[in-house]
């Protein structure tokens, strides 16, 4: 029996194939050189490569960096195109790569040179000659706007050669990614001059970079241009206009590039009504949106719901509900079903411009048709229920979003708690957070505050500290918290008291901090309540938590009440000694306290020292030492001038304003001026009659220091300071 014969190849998908020279690569295949053997079932450029097949070690490295998707980054150094490490030079020779010879030759020169000059200029006299292609092949590449200028304007006055479009887009292009826009704007009058009418599409060109950089005037400005040039736009680059202007709050002459369009014939498009719509929904026009509705649906066809949804969600960011019920009824009218987005964009805005009962209604409307309903929505409405009062409401609408199969956030329960709270309820509301522990949310300090709010009012400082040892197993920083909690506590109004007795009781617990005191310390300054406010800074002294540069800013004004300047200047010092600032509150107060006493330089000192360290200093420091400038002319009616500027600023002079200008007339200028600034104040009725002669012997006093102080100066310059010693002079500073 013969042997059987057998088929050379018994399975086609081994069958090797062999490609000669270059074939043109397509989106399935790379581009594959001849020579290569290469077998269909193994084509894959990423799973074969004959060098790598060559080398095992390369086989390895390939199989180790597998392309995976969920771990790609494409903001990583291998995922782009131009690495991030490349210096100057290597960005600029892989950009040249791409060029033409002779445009590299050109960009070689240009870097190679850095500004223009001879040596640019003999190099491209080289060149026999240039076309506007290879301008526009260099201009594209280039970003110093100098030297393609420079190199522009040379390539015109070669002879033979003309510009065209190409060279002329490429310039603006070069000079607008050099932030020359401007200059990019004066391309078509240059076209003009050099004989070349300038297209639609330059002003195209334009007018698309100002809008992507959302530069709305110059479109504008690049839109009148082409009127004065005689061209008009097509319905494509109106609308492109339009929406430039609109996106950039300039809906006056969006409107009036439409009435433009309207006298050049166009008919317009859904998206130039879609457009003008949108500005006017932003702006608050709802009777001209409803015109530009009424006017779309006769002329073209009406919006569907997408649009509807958009001019509505336009009208809720504006917070115009009026506007957005009326375009809503305007939806029904057409007949135009609402969808879920739609609801859901309403309702929202509805609940947050305090229209809830309107916002439930559609949300019924949204379970009659069996709409899918967004947490969004539950929440929405939960939140504006729990601020009218109106808990049981949201209770029930928290069991239907559970029934829903929906889990509620932590906002939500946040919000729930609160209004238990708030309606006396705190026992559910205390449940309500066992349950949100149970559901495996993190209940923070917005959660807890309202109960521990609840239970410091009814005095069940039990469970008070039961919550605080809760929340401390499940990590909450609870002193940090607690420092949320009184500020909270405070903020409520009327709460200082009942603040200050919880403390009390936590102190006992081992739950106090600096912060905890600073705030106490503020709260019971702001009640006039000094003594307990002193008797607490005290208590700082001696205890472990000592006081910080917050608690002496705190105090300052405590002690600057009760008259103890000499405790509240050493209050001060600690500021400094620790290296830190004093707030604009304990600048001021101290700074007046000082005036009242008569300590004048002393308070100066004490402003500039506020001004230099302070971002935004008190109003009355800054008139300050425009004053004393003022006074360096030893006139009484330019520091009247001051002063009634300062009170046109609503801003009137008080014990600093007029120490400023005792120190600034006993400096510069005389008793006499210094007086006529009082009596005029006396007459504008500024000044009663006993504090005008407290700030005129105030004057004739600090007159008298100055004085002083110069006759010893001279005194010390001429070395008579020891025969005055021996005669017991007054006049020396003890």
């Amino acid at each position: 029996m013969p042997p059987e014969i057998r088929p050379l190849v018994t399975n086609t998908n081994n069958k090797f194939y062999f490609y000669y020279g270059h074939r043109k690569p397509s989106q399935n295949r790379p581009t594959v050189r001849g020579g290569i053997f290469s077998n269909r079932k193994t084509s894959n450029p990423n799973s074969f490569d004959q060098s790598k097949t060559l080398n095992p070690k390369h086989q390895s490295n390939s199989a180790s960096t597998s392309f995976d998707l969920q771990k790609w980054d494409p903001n990583s150094p291998g995922s782009l195109s131009t690495p991030p490490t490349k210096t100057a030079s290597e960005k600029f020779f892989s950009i040249a790569q791409t060029l033409t010879p002779i445009a590299r030759y050109i960009c070689d020169s240009f870097h190679k040179h850095k500004h223009w000059g001879p040596s640019i200029i003999t190099d491209l006299n080289k060149l026999r000659r240039v076309t506007p292609k290879l301008v526009a092949e260099v201009l594209k590449v280039q970003t110093d706007p100098r030297i393609s200028s420079k190199f522009f304007h040379w390539a015109g006055k070669q002879k033979g050669y003309q510009h065209n479009f190409v060279s002329y887009n490429a310039f603006a292009y070069c000079l607008n990614r050099a932030n020359q826009f401007r200059a990019a704007d004066q391309v078509p009058e240059l076209m003009n001059m050099q004989g070349k009418q300038p297209s639609e599409k330059q002003f195209e060109i334009l007018i698309r970079m100002h809008s992507d950089a959302g530069r709305g005037l110059r479109v504008y400005y690049v839109y009148e241009k082409m009127k004065k040039f005689g061209i008009k736009p097509r319905v494509f680059l109106y609308n492109r206009i339009m929406d430039a202007l609109v996106k950039t709050d300039h809906l006056d002459l969006a409107m009036s590039v439409y009435e433009d369009f309207k006298e050049d014939g166009l008919v317009e498009e859904s998206v130039t009504y879609m457009i003008l719509i949108k500005g006017l929904c932003k702006a608050g026009r709802a009777d001209e949106v409803l015109e530009l509705l009424g006017r779309m649906k006769e002329n073209l066809c009406k919006p569907d719901v997408f649009a509807y949804t958009a001019m509505i969600r336009i009208l809720v960011s504006e917070g115009n509900l009026d506007g957005c019920v009326r375009v809503w009824e305007e939806m029904h009218g057409d007949g135009v079903e609402p969808d879920a987005m739609a609801y859901t964009t309403l309702i929202t805005g509805l609940c947050k411009g305090n229209e809830v009962d309107k916002g439930y209604e559609l949300f019924k409307e949204m379970r009659e048709k069996v709409y899918l309903i967004d947490r969004a929505v539950y929440g929405s409405l939960i939140e504006a229920f729990v601020a009218n009062r109106r808990v049981g409401l949201a209770c029930d609408l928290l069991k239907d979003l559970m029934e829903s199969g929906y889990r509620a956030d932590l906002s939500i329960y946040n919000s729930l708690i609160k209004g238990l709270c708030n309606v006396d309820q705190v026992d559910k509301a205390y449940k309500l957070l066992q349950i949100t522990v149970q559901e495996g949310l993190s209940p923070d300090v917005v959660t807890i505050n309202p109960i521990l709010v609840a239970f410091a009012e009814q005095t069940r400082m039990n469970d008070f500290c039961k919550l605080l040892e809760q929340m401390k197993k499940l990590g909450s920083p609870v002193i940090h918290d607690l420092s949320k909690f009184f500020s909270f506590l405070i903020e409520k109004g009327n709460r200082e008291l009942t603040a200050l007795q919880v403390f009390t009781y936590l102190k006992e617990k081992g739950y106090s901090s600096v912060s905890i005191y600073n705030i106490l310390i503020g709260a019971l300054h702001s009640i006039r309540d000094i003594k307990e406010a002193l008797s607490l800074f005290n208590e700082m002294k001696n205890s472990d938590v000592g006081p910080d540069s917050s608690t002496y800013s705190t105090i300052i004004p405590c002690f600057v009440e009760i008259g103890d300047l000499k405790e509240a200047c050493l209050c001060y010092n600690k500021i400094k000694e620790m290296s830190c600032v004093p707030t604009v509150i304990a600048y001021l107060s101290l700074v007046k306290g000082l005036c009242k006493i008569g300590e004048i330089d002393a308070a100066i000192v004490l402003v500039r020292d506020c001004l230099a360290n302070v971002m935004s200093g008190p109003m009355e420091f800054k008139y300050t030492l425009t004053i004393l400038h003022v006074c360096k002319s030893g006139d009484a009616d330019k520091v009247i001038e001051v002063l009634n500027e300062m009170m046109q600023q609503g801003c009137p002079p008080d014990e600093i304003i007029y120490s400023a200008v005792i120190y600034g007339m006993c400096n510069h200028g005389t008793l006499e001026e210094g007086r006529k600034v009082f009596v005029h104040m006396k007459e504008r009725g500024l000044l009663r009659e006993a504090e005008m002669i407290l700030y005129d012997e105030l004057l004739i006093d600090h007159m008298k220091k100055k004085t002083a102080n110069l006759v010893v100066s001279g005194l010390k310059f001429f070395g008579l300071e020891s025969k005055l010693k021996s005669r017991g002079s007054t006049l020396l500073p003890s």
